[in-house]
């Protein structure tokens, strides 16, 4: 008998810890929606009495002012209220930018992207493409890439690659496009970064023994990138494959490409600046 009433109150105890909780629960849904709508009525009178044009001057003076995040919202709100306006398309691309600028990246391609979809006889897809490729070029580069002097070809390249291409497209399409310039410099850059990029694989495959990859891949850099500061490194890694590999005629072959081109030496050292922070970078292995 006693077991029984034990149980009954046992029950009894759990429903009310059962209502005690959902009593809680829903008081915290409702605090929360209250915060979020106070959040939404305070954003909405925020912009009570705005036009178009107020909008756009706002979001300028914001862009002006370096407050990238404040522009996104006030362009965003712009899409939202006026997507079909006249100066809609020039919002995409003021959007895309903006985007660039807060270093919201795949936002930035992903508008870009949308605007060349929608506006393909556009005046603006020069720039488009161009945004494009900024983005990208700029997408894997951190708040201590901007501060310290990191090797940025021993990462993965597929997103210079990408923005290479942007920019390739760019330059093919629209000759006469006043990005070009800067286009064909970033390329360079970037051109050179792909290659040392397959230099430190062909290290990579040295370290591991593995010296026909390493010869393949080196050979790769001097028969693709002619021109890149990483030709040389290129050849002193094919020279000590082929070597190992006991291919000597191939290995001297090399060895004399490389003093004929580079008697002093590679004229672009990997590290330009041997600074203190390069050496504390490599020391740790941050890039490794």
């Amino acid at each position: 008998m006693l077991q029984r009433v034990m149980s009954i109150m046992r029950l009894i105890l759990i429903k009310f810890l059962f209502i005690g909780c959902l009593s809680l629960a829903i008081s915290g849904c409702s605090t929360i929606s209250d915060l979020f709508s106070g959040d939404s009525k305070s954003s909405e009178d925020e912009y009570v009495g705005w036009d178009v044009q107020k909008f756009r001057s706002e979001a300028k003076a914001a862009v002006d002012a370096g407050s990238y995040d404040k522009a996104v919202k006030l362009y965003e709100a712009i899409q939202t209220r006026y997507p079909f306006g006249e100066s809609a398309s020039q919002t995409e691309l003021d959007l895309a930018y903006a985007y660039y600028k807060a270093g919201k990246h795949e936002e930035a391609v992903a508008t870009a992207d949308r605007f060349m979809k929608m506006n393909p006889r556009s005046a603006g897809v020069d720039y488009a493409l161009y945004l494009k490729g900024l983005a990208n070029y700029n997408r894997d580069i951190g708040f201590v890439d901007r501060f310290l002097p990191t090797d940025t070809s021993q990462r993965d390249q597929n997103k210079a690659q990408t923005a290479y291409n942007n920019f390739k497209e760019l330059i093919t399409r629209f000759p006469n496009s006043r990005y070009v310039a800067d286009a064909k410099l970033r390329m360079i850059a970037l051109n050179n970064n792909l290659a040392m990029h397959e230099v430190h694989i062909a290290r990579y495959y040295m370290n591991r023994k593995a010296y026909v990859a390493a010869a393949s891949r080196a050979s790769g850099v001097v028969e693709h990138y002619q021109g890149t500061p990483a030709v040389p490194y290129a050849l002193q890694v094919m020279q000590e494959a082929y070597t190992n590999l006991g291919m000597n005629d191939l290995a001297k072959d090399a060895a004399r490409v490389y003093e004929l081109n580079y008697p002093n030496g590679p004229p672009v050292p990997e590290h330009s600046e041997a600074t203190f922070s390069h050496k504390v970078w490599d020391f740790i292995g941050l890039e490794k």
